[in-house]
């Protein structure tokens, strides 16, 4: 993964006046239109393209054509299109890629909103003064069309709404995605989260959208989705199993980085106090009713993982000392997933420290549960294994109150609404380094 990128942390979004960018001689906004050999289809979509463009939009805008390594006659049909159009301009790359090519022209490009749709215009052109609004009035730092929004016209064949479905259930499950779609070929970024972003995201082909999203949303950027009105393109030449199989590459590598805190996200931090979370509310603890959700959700899948090593353990053991392996296992696997899924904390800095304060609060609730255990025994002198079970059910959910009350105060304490341990210092010490 990438971590050459600038230290500071992102600029507080404002709103574009238009003015100061007119001044500035750069258009507002920069569509890109990624291709590779249209020479058919280029020339229609570009003139409809500039056509709406030219009529509703209300700043200044470019037209960029990248042609990602053609070999037909598509360069021909750009540069005429760039000599005829004063808003159309084209760019080549010799190598294949969308991902690579929207890289290449969002980074070189002046416009502070960038943008880019594929070339068959399948989404409804009225989406993309919507699309970009949120991000020229300083709201959103990413836009994407959705297809899978409820409000939502989609056109498609059976087989692809099926792999697009799967495809976000696969990115939701994996990679806790929390955004619809993907791979709608509609998407806008600010120009200034583009410059720290992209150097990121190491994919170059169709995973590229992804990627970015994924970094983006976990680093804590606001994401606008836009219902968008889409129509299938029969002739469209994306090849669905071989993009099937490297997005799923993507998926892994992408989780492995996350998982392991490879990926240097406190860069695309906005400054401490851009966000309202990071804003104290007297007698609200910061971040607790986001903590406590994740503190549950981890719990309940330590508690199954608990449950299923005790009846696994207690096939050759005893039940006490079941108890305590099964104890111990769940207990460093939950320490690992509060740290970075609960508290937010990011990277390998602390870790072994943490994982240490763990064991001591695992060794309260391996009192509390063998404590449960030696007082069934004493009082039925022989239990079922069900019974066991059930106290060990309640003993664990008031360990567990007790292990939040830990974790939060003693083993993961700091700025809790978002602290990111990175291996040099919280996320509030990282923001006020300017």
């Amino acid at each position: 993964m990438r971590t050459d990128t600038p230290w500071s942390s992102l600029p507080a979004r404002e709103h574009l006046l238009a003015a100061a960018v007119d001044a500035a001689g750069a258009p507002v906004l920069d569509v890109v239109v990624p291709v590779f050999d249209e020479e058919e289809d280029l020339e229609p979509c570009v003139l409809r393209l500039h056509d709406h463009l030219a009529r509703t939009f209300p700043y200044r805008f470019r037209i960029t054509v990248a042609d990602n390594a053609s070999t037909d006659r598509t360069p021909e049909v750009a540069a005429r299109l760039a000599a005829l159009i004063p808003e159309v301009r084209s760019y080549r790359l010799e190598e294949k890629g969308r991902g690579r090519a929207l890289r290449t022209v969002w980074t070189h490009s002046d416009s502070p909103v960038l943008a880019y749709m594929d070339v068959d215009l399948s989404t409804d052109l009225n989406a993309l003064l919507p699309l970009v609004a949120p991000l020229i009035s300083g709201h959103s730092d990413l836009a994407i069309g959705s297809r899978l929004a409820r409000s939502s016209r989609v056109v498609r064949g059976s087989k692809r709404e099926f792999v697009s479905r799967s495809y976000n259930l696969i990115l939701r499950s994996s990679l806790a995605a929390r955004f619809t779609d993907a791979q709608c070929g509609f998407k806008a970024i600010r120009r200034e989260v583009a410059q720290r972003l992209l150097p990121m995201v190491e994919d170059t082909g169709w995973f590229f959208d992804t990627e970015m999203l994924v970094l983006a949303e976990r680093a804590g950027l606001r994401i606008h989705e836009v219902p968008v009105d889409w129509v299938d393109d029969p002739d469209s030449s994306v090849h669905l199993v071989r993009t099937a199989t490297e997005d799923l590459k993507g998926v892994w590598r992408v989780g492995r980085a996350l998982a392991t805190g490879a990926l240097p996200l406190d860069r695309l931090a906005r400054p401490f106090g851009d966000d309202p979370r990071d804003r104290a509310v007297p007698g609200v603890p910061g971040g607790l009713a986001r903590q406590l959700v994740g503190f549950c959700v981890v719990g309940a899948l330590s508690t199954l993982v608990y449950l299923a090593l005790y009846s696994l353990f207690r096939l050759g053991a005893g039940p006490q000392v079941a108890n305590a392996a099964a104890l111990l296992v769940s207990a460093v696997a939950n320490t690992a997933a509060n740290r970075r899924l609960t508290f937010g904390v990011r990277g390998r800095g602390g870790a072994v420290r943490h994982q240490a304060q763990g064991l001591v609060v695992f060794a309260i609730g391996l009192a509390l549960t063998s404590g449960s255990l030696a007082a069934l025994g004493t009082v039925t002198g022989s239990s079922s294994h069900g019974t066991e079970v059930a106290v060990l059910v309640a003993a664990n959910l008031a360990a567990t109150v007790l292990r939040f009350l830990l974790f939060r105060a003693w083993v993961f304490p700091g700025p809790h609404a978002d602290h990111r341990d990175a291996g040099t210092g919280s996320a509030h010490e990282v923001r006020n380094v300017r």
